[in-house]
């Protein structure tokens, strides 16, 4: 009997295995089949969107360059401020350095001058109302005959102009007071002061007059009582009216001085001569009518005329000029002047003396 051989593993019949194959084909192909449609608008929106993506991609790459380029531009600025700031931080340095050592220098100096010992001199004075002793530097008292000008014309109360103005309708008293004449005073006492004993002194004062204070001839400066007289005189004066220099200097003539001090603030606003007949002041109406104010040119013109007429040879002239506002030519002229003979025009500090 023959045995029939067993069968191993799975089998199929050809039969089947085509058939499978041939349905899985089949729908393969249906579902190809079926979907084509859909594919190619899914392929349209695909290529839509990969060139917005493109342009997004464009835009943001022109974005970045744009931002890169003010990055940079950034960056050289930042690096331009450091520079400037750096450089302005060393001057700042080499300022604060500087100050340094200035500051130094200056508390050296203060050191050394409170190690100086003051000697006493001819030109120094004790101030009786504070103790303390003033030295104006340059200007000394001296000679044997001894002239001293006070002006006491309206414009000796105050430096600016509105001041003066408001002065002038002042009391007696209010006048007396005012600042710059209280100062002039002081001026003439520290003169006074400052008279070697040798020598003989007269003071005049004036405005549009001329008086002579204390005695009417030479006085000695060794006598206090004299001089007593004299600063009587002078506290009892009221500074008002024009500044005729012509006339004061007129009446130190009659003296004959070696040396004149003249204590003013300004140019002359009125004179002595026939000036209708003299060719510089034919602009000048001022000078020859009755006028209450003259140009500055004019007082020029007055002040080189006073000095032509009443200039005498041979003596020193020193002037203090004080402050006064609107008359820029007074340092020159009186500077022109008292060169000429030998002298100085001092315009002292405002806590002089």
């Amino acid at each position: 009997m023959i045995k029939r051989k067993k069968s191993e593993g799975f089998n199929l019949a050809f039969l089947d295995i085509m058939s499978c194959g041939l349905g899985a084909i089949i729908l393969v192909f249906m579902l190809v089949k079926h979907n084509i449609n859909d594919s190619s608008v899914e392929f349209d929106k695909l290529k839509d969107d990969i060139k917005q993506l493109e342009n997004i991609k464009k835009e943001s790459l022109q974005t970045l360059q744009s931002i890169e380029a003010q990055l940079a531009l950034d960056v050289a600025q930042t690096d331009a401020s450091k520079q400037q700031f750096a450089e302005r931080q060393s001057l700042l340095n080499q300022k604060n350095s500087d100050v340094a050592q200035v500051s130094e220098e200056i508390e050296n100096l203060k050191s050394d001058i409170k190690g100086i010992k003051v000697v006493k001199k001819e030109d120094l004075i004790e101030n009786q109302q504070i103790y303390e002793e003033n030295y104006l530097l340059g200007l000394k008292v001296e000679g044997p005959k001894i002239a001293i000008l006070v002006d006491h014309s309206a414009s000796m109360t105050h430096e600016k102009l509105i001041d003066i103005i408001k002065t002038k309708t002042s009391s007696k008293e209010q006048k007396q007071q005012a600042k710059k004449w209280l100062r002039t005073k002081k001026i003439t006492e520290w003169m006074l002061a400052r008279l070697p004993k040798s020598s003989d002194v007269i003071v005049v004062a004036f405005n549009d007059s001329s008086k002579t204070l204390g005695s009417p001839t030479w006085a000695k400066a060794n006598d206090a009582t004299k001089l007593s007289t004299i600063i009587s005189d002078l506290n009892g004066l009221t500074p008002e009216g024009p500044t005729n220099l012509h006339l004061g200097l007129e009446t130190i003539n009659k003296f004959s001085p070696s040396n004149l001090y003249i204590i003013t603030d300004g140019l002359p606003t009125k004179g002595e001569s026939s000036y209708k007949s003299l060719n510089p002041f034919a602009s000048c109406s001022s000078l020859s009518g009755n006028a209450n104010t003259i140009s500055g040119a004019c007082r020029v013109k007055l002040f080189k005329q006073t000095i032509i007429e009443t200039a005498r040879p041979n003596v020193q002239v020193d002037v203090v000029l004080l402050p006064i506002e609107g008359d820029p030519d007074a340092v020159n002229q009186f500077w022109q002047w008292t060169a000429a003979t030998g002298g100085l025009v001092i315009s002292p500090a405002n806590n002089w003396p």
